[in-house]
């Protein structure tokens, strides 16, 4: 069997494309193939950020029509066309799909393979029937939905996050079988839609990779519209007339609880596609789970090999993954050495209330820097003269800062806009003066809604009474573990 050269290979169309796209249009004559086993355009766009983001706006639509009542607004829901909401996001996506199809089918630099790539050895790839090699390949082949070795999990049929997007008749009874933010967005999505939903998640706290305080907060409000379980390790799944049941274990007290719905959706987390690629036949080195191993040029311990996006198993969030693309255009095409940077990755979580994440933790700024130079900043949304007349109640932003320097170091928010609110914090943590100056000194505008990350920078503490004020707050969050800090 003959082997195909080409100047670069591409696996994956999703973030591996921002490199490709960039190669082409430096260099009109290189030949790159492009390898895709999936509808083109990357996980974001075919199953991920773009098409729940399509859904999650209408529930956020849902949720503005119920709040409404609460500002003598007199209306009524009438009801929501769920076929003609899933098929109106099916019919956005499938339009840049098809774009990107047609894209990669018709540029004369690009050999497109919609077909399983593996690695038979070092540079060497195989797909379909053919042997192809580069010495630069892009190792971007995303993650999949993780499925835990539940007992009877191969004899229900249960949705992913892969196959949700399908559906077109709305479940009356839902169960989401996972805790973290996939889990949150499909269960605000689908009550929002008018089912019945029940979260079950392993990990004591909902939504694990927030700050404690930020996650008691979304799950005491999303709790509203319905019925979140912490705690609980799920042990079976079993199938009787069209009734699915989920049986977990409470892991506090080990007692059995059953779960019963017309649809179950397994969002435990995502896992690596190294089953199917091989990795290891081509030389390269893997961590975890089978996520790709990288140094911080993006690099594999194979010169010109290359891996971003969920594929490293780093961050699985798409900005980080088209951030890290950029790095490996500057290291792999331009031939600089320019190093990644994780120091402010941000991310969201598009429920009711929103929830956003920038840097470090608590946690860990009490780690890194100690509790005598770690100050918190605190701010709730109801003391501004705009949350007031929101009626946002119970939200609020919390800002980590070295007092050492002023220099910021994380920020979380809960509530209305949050996505939006991190990015005046997010945007200084890039810059070449990451302290909060500008933000205590710099005008906001009153009465809009911003004035609450100002205010929590202008209401820094030590950490012993940020926990006085939260605890003043929210009264039920008990920070005992914290005690060792003081």
């Amino acid at each position: 069997m003959s082997v195909i050269e080409y100047d670069a290979i591409a696996i994956g169309t999703g973030s591996a494309m921002n490199v490709i796209d960039a190669l082409l249009h430096r260099d009109p004559n290189v030949k790159v193939a492009v390898i895709d086993k999936d509808e083109p355009g990357g996980i974001c766009l075919t199953r991920g950020c773009i098409p729940s983001k399509i859904l999650l706006h209408v529930a956020d639509m849902v949720t503005s029509v119920k709040e409404a009542r609460k500002f003598h607004i007199d209306v009524e829901l009438k009801g929501v066309n769920f076929k003609a909401v899933m098929e109106r996001m099916r019919s956005l996506i499938r339009e840049d799909i098809e774009m990107i199809r047609r894209g990669l089918s018709s540029s004369p630099n690009i050999d497109y393979y919609p077909e399983v790539a593996e690695f038979v050895a070092p540079y060497t790839i195989k797909v379909g029937d053919k042997l192809i090699e580069s010495k630069l390949i892009l190792v971007c082949s995303g993650s999949k939905p993780k499925i835990p070795p539940i007992k009877g999990i191969d004899s229900v049929r249960y949705h992913t996050s892969d196959t949700i997007f399908h559906i077109d008749e709305l479940p009356q009874k839902l169960v989401i079988v996972g805790g973290g933010y996939i889990a949150a967005e499909f269960g605000y999505f689908f009550s929002s839609m008018g089912s019945d939903v029940t979260i079950v998640g392993r990990n004591p706290q909902f939504l694990p990779q927030e700050e404690e305080e930020i996650s008691f907060i979304a799950k005491k409000h999303l709790s509203q519209q319905l019925d979140i379980f912490t705690n609980h390790e799920v042990v079976e799944l079993r199938e009787r007339n069209g009734v699915k049941e989920v049986i977990a274990v409470n892991r506090a007290t080990g007692e059995k609880v059953s779960f019963e719905g017309d649809e179950v959706l397994i969002a435990a987390g995502r896992a690596p596609n190294s089953d199917i690629l091989k990795p290891e036949k081509g030389g390269i080195e893997t961590w975890g789970e089978g996520w790709i191993k990288v140094n911080e040029y993006m690099e594999t311990n194979v010169p010109g090999i290359y891996s971003c996006g969920d594929a490293n198993g780093k961050y699985l969030f798409k900005h980080v993954a088209n951030y890290e693309s950029k790095i490996i255009y500057y290291n792999a095409i331009l031939g600089k050495k320019v190093k990644m940077s994780y120091h402010a990755v941000p991310h969201a979580v598009f429920i009711h209330p929103e929830v956003a994440s920038v840097g470090m933790k608590e946690e860990e700024a009490l780690k890194a820097l100690g509790a005598d130079r770690v100050l918190i900043g605190f701010y709730r949304y109801e003391d501004t003269a705009k949350g007031l007349a929101m009626d946002a109640k119970d939200y609020f932003v919390k800002v980590i800062v070295d007092g050492a320097t002023g220099t910021i170091l994380g920020a979380h928010i809960v509530g209305p806009h949050a996505s939006i609110l991190i990015h005046e914090v997010i945007a200084l943590m890039y810059s070449r003066d990451p302290t909060l100056y500008p933000i205590v000194s710099g005008m906001h505008i009153h009465p809009a809604l911003s004035e609450v990350v100002e205010r929590a920078f202008q209401s820094l503490m030590d950490v012993h009474s940020y926990h006085h004020v939260l605890a003043h707050h929210l009264g039920l969050i008990d920070h005992h573990h914290h005690g060792h800090h003081h």
